[in-house]
């Protein structure tokens, strides 16, 4: 991932205008270490991060068409630059960038080519014929990008709310699956898939169709210059893009390049879930695995730096964030500069434990669409913003664009949870990889209960993380919670401990606005509370709040914390991981 920054129509072109954006722009430099690019067109800068995955040696931005009357700034992957380049025979291109067709495409097509990008993209492209300006983001919003208005009438664009926030009086996140057209003066949504209505597909499953689909997926995202690994924490979704991976890399171009051995990653507490059944996955597919261990400690003592590297108080975004923050650093300290990873399938199948409790399919796919249409806010913005903190891209196959038409065309009677017919989560997609001949995974690891990340880590970490934040916010202040911070109050401790850090780095009102709310039980939306009663009293983002369904859940007649929002105790209907002491990040490969 790369970092950009533009600054549009502003009053001021002098040179103290261009050092400021300069120091604006390498607030983003984590994103993109490997070089800095400034081009400034009278009241207009576009500044630019890069981290080179595709062309290291050549394809620095910004990037301009033939005669450099547009000027393009883009963090992304366009994963079909070749087919696009194919038919653009009459343009010249001047790097093997696959971000240069943006450019060229806005030549032939003006602003309608945006649909035609396979990939993960945020631009801003400048017209210097007319003075027009384009922004557009990618469909799901895997890339992140935040809009900002200035006093003096200007316009700012940032990957990171970092680069802006000092110098809008106002700014928000960018919508995902939108362009904003200056000509037009408005947003127009780009992307218009079927399932985005919410009307209730009747396509019937095929394992096979499904299987493909995502198989082709995982393949475009193996289009790399550099080296690369997967994220593998045993769990069903990345050791499908594991297994996948080990299937189909030989014969590619990054196989001639970096050989056929893959490398996996993954990351917990001694004696992790996690840990466990991904030394077993990778075992079994043969990858050279790399298992980071921290500690409780470890991971509170990097809470402030992932709070400010995310850019939210959510509480299940930091809980999961953290560790990959932390694995994150020590994969780039290998030479590893791209990663692929799970993020999306739980979203898409309804793998989140709750969807238990879906009372009938237009209530689950309705729940499925509305998490997919926030994943920019979760799981895309964490993935994306822990692993670039430390200059590393992550690729998320569950997240291209013809996978999920496929996958949400599926009549959603087939993902519904059924016990007593032996589907459990994500079953569809379970049944589509579980091919006797030439299994991909052990059946034991295909037919897995689902763990967050958060939890899968280690329980202790999430226990943990839950008393230093006891020690640190007392009942009194709780008590004027309300008044303190009277937007998305927090509700516990831990998510006040939250607060009080992402107001110290960004206290403007816009960047409290910026961060979603509500209530949720096991990572729900505030609709699918509704589908349980006991949900109410239990609130709590961590998987093991589905009562009745984790193996390791919560007790929901255990006493309630201090502070009256859940249960202090766990009851274990499994033998309990329990952590020992560990080396602060010990690697073992």
């Amino acid at each position: 991932m790369c970092g950009i920054l533009a600054v549009l129509g502003c009053s001021d072109d002098s040179q103290a205008k261009r050092v400021r954006v300069l120091e604006l722009s390498r607030r983003l430099k984590h994103r993109g270490p490997d070089w800095s690019g400034l081009h400034q067109y009278g009241d207009c800068f576009l500044a630019h991060q890069r981290l080179a995955i595709i062309d290291p040696a050549s394809g620095d931005q910004p990037l301009y068409n033939e005669d450099k009357t547009v000027i393009v700034t883009v963090n992304g992957e366009i994963y079909n630059h070749e087919e696009l380049r194919s038919q653009l025979s009459d343009h010249k291109f001047r790097t093997g960038s696959d971000c240069e067709v943006i450019a060229h495409l806005y030549d032939e097509h003006g602003e309608n080519f945006v649909d035609m990008l396979d990939g993960i993209f945020s631009f801003v492209l400048l017209d210097t014929r007319d003075h027009s300006f384009l922004v557009a983001r990618d469909a799901i919003g895997v890339t992140p990008l935040y809009l900002g208005w200035g006093l003096d009438g200007s316009i700012w664009i940032s990957s990171e709310m970092k680069g802006l926030n000092d110098d809008c009086e106002h700014f928000e996140l960018f919508p995902p699956g939108h362009l904003y057209s200056s000509k037009e003066g408005s947003f127009k949504r780009w992307y218009n898939p079927p399932w985005y209505s919410e009307s209730i597909p009747s396509v019937p499953y095929d394992p096979l169709v499904l299987r493909k689909a995502f198989e082709d997926a995982v393949i475009k995202r193996l289009m790399t210059d550099v080296p690369f690994g997967v994220l593998l924490s045993g769990g069903l979704d990345s050791s499908l893009v594991a297994a996948v991976t080990a299937r189909h890399l030989a014969g590619t171009k990054a196989a001639k390049q970096w050989g056929t051995q893959l490398h996996s990653f993954c990351v917990g507490l001694e004696g992790s879930p996690d840990l466990k059944a991904a030394r077993e996955v990778a075992n079994y597919l043969g990858t050279v695995h790399h298992e980071f261990h921290f500690t409780v400690q470890d991971g509170i003592d990097a809470i402030e730096d992932v709070i400010y590297h995310i850019e939210t108080y959510d509480v299940t975004t930091i809980r999961a964030s953290t560790p990959m923050f932390l694995m994150s650093r020590k994969i780039k300290a290998l030479g590893v500069k791209m990663v692929i990873s799970g993020e999306g399938s739980d979203e898409i199948f309804g793998g989140y434990l709750y969807f238990y409790k879906a009372p009938n399919k237009e209530e689950f796919h309705g729940e499925t669409c509305r998490k997919i249409k926030a994943l920019h806010q979760y799981d895309c913005l964490r993935a994306n913003k822990a692993t670039s903190a430390w200059g590393l891209e992550a690729r998320v196959p569950f997240l291209d664009k013809e996978f999920i038409n496929v996958a949400m065309s599926i009549d959603p009677e087939w993902k519904m949870i059924k016990p007593d017919l032996g589907r459990i989560e994500k079953w569809v997609l379970r049944k589509a990889f579980d091919d006797e001949e030439k299994p991909y995974l052990p059946k034991h690891i295909l037919y897995r209960q689902k763990e967050q990340f958060s939890d899968g880590v280690g329980y202790s970490w999430i226990d943990g993380l839950k008393a230093h934040a006891e020690d640190h916010v007392t009942d009194r202040m709780m008590l004027n919670a309300e008044r303190i911070y009277p937007h998305n109050t927090p509700t516990t401790k831990e998510g006040y401990y939250y607060r009080m850090i992402f107001e110290r780095f960004f206290s403007q009102n816009s960047a409290r606005l910026s961060v979603p709310g509500g209530p949720s039980v096991a990572c729900s939306t505030a609709k699918a509370v509704e589908w349980d009663s006991q949900w109410s009293n239990n609130l709590d983002p961590s998987g093991r709040a589905a009562l009745g369904v984790h193996v390791s859940a919560y007790d929901p007649q255990a006493p309630t914390s201090s502070e009256g929002k859940g249960p202090a105790m766990i009851t274990l209907k499994k033998p309990r991981m329990v952590e020992v002491t560990a080396p602060s990040l010990t690697i073992q490969t």
